[in-house]
């Protein structure tokens, strides 16, 4: 599908690093027989609060790295062996402030399909999903809750594939679909549920 990333490289990020911990992660762009796709990892099952669950390769901010987007192709290294020397920079996301007390910033990018090799120390799997699946709204689900530190929010699901997509990375998910294609999230959600109710993943 054609995606609208002028609009992407135009958006102005909001950048709120306020965490105690920086973190960054690419949204890498591939095309596959003439279809694109967005590149998610599947974390590994020993990995604490974030165990199992779908993300955009990234992660924390090491003193060597220069900046934060440094950060995010270091990781992508690391975890996928991403050939970051092929990847064209698109624009930046706003930052996400996650639950694990990171501040997380997306950048945007296209990268070169390649053999996508997983860090078996932190990831499970790469999984490639369909951008044209990710805009059906029949895979598409939203719930509100209050959050102990952000009061009320609206929680986002995505699945396509047998794979569900949410947390941060489904709100990094909604914007970067909201400036890049004519997806719009609905105006309510599909549901209003306790704080302590379990997600549905």
């Amino acid at each position: 599908m054609d995606l609208a990333l002028d609009a992407v490289a135009a958006h102005t990020p909001v950048t709120a690093m306020t965490e105690e911990r920086e973190a960054a992660v690419v949204v890498p762009i591939v095309e596959r027989d003439g279809r694109e796709y967005l590149l998610f990892i599947k974390k590994a099952d020993h990995l604490g609060s974030h165990a199992g669950q779908m993300s955009f390769p990234g992660g924390g901010r090491e003193p060597s790295d220069e900046d934060l987007y440094a950060t995010a192709l270091r990781e992508a290294r690391e975890e996928v062996d991403m050939h970051t020397d092929a990847v064209a920079y698109v624009g930046q996301l706003d930052d996400i402030a996650t639950v694990s007390g990171y501040a997380v910033r997306p950048f945007v990018v296209r990268a070169p399909d390649q053999t996508w090799v997983p860090d078996d120390r932190e990831v499970a799997e790469v999984v490639p999903l369909p951008i044209d699946e990710l805009v059906d709204l029949d895979n598409y689900e939203s719930e509100e809750r209050d959050h102990p530190q952000r009061g009320n929010v609206r929680l986002h699901f995505f699945r396509v594939d047998g794979y569900t997509v949410w947390g941060a990375t489904g709100w990094m998910l909604v914007q970067f679909l909201e400036l890049s294609t004519e997806w719009r999230q609905p105006t309510e959600p599909d549901r209003v549920v306790d704080p302590d109710a379990e997600f549905p993943v």
